[in-house]
């Protein structure tokens, strides 16, 4: 299955910031969770990944610090900040309410080529 483009980047900012109300995060990571999550339908690369951390940092939604990893090596970690968790919130109730409209539009049409 291939989703749509404006599907995936409509999708993008909720599952950011649920991925990190769960915890700090670098950019590896969650894509790698972003991955996982979607059962390997979301193949997010870093260009889409980014500039999006970097609007929702832009925004106040997170925050970011870097930090050194045990080799060394230094990471830039993600953390969603207060303002984040509200918008997440707000996020939630819209797409809950998409998807409850969807379900009653989809459970009541009864088109032939809708059943297959």
């Amino acid at each position: 299955m291939r989703l749509t483009k404006d599907l995936v980047a409509a999708a993008a900012t909720p599952l950011v910031l649920a991925i990190l109300a769960k915890g700090e995060s670098y950019g590896y990571a969650i894509l790698k969770q972003v991955n996982e999550l979607s059962g390997g339908e979301l193949d997010w690369t870093e260009g889409m990944l980014y500039p999006l951390l970097h609007r929702l940092e832009r925004l106040g939604h997170v925050a970011s610090v870097w930090r050194e990893t045990d080799g060394a090596r230094r990471r830039r970690y993600y953390l969603i900040t207060d303002q984040g968790r509200a918008e997440l919130a707000e996020q939630r109730r819209q797409w809950t309410t998409v998807m409850d409209t969807l379900k009653g539009a989809w459970h009541t049409t009864t088109h032939p080529l809708l059943e297959a």
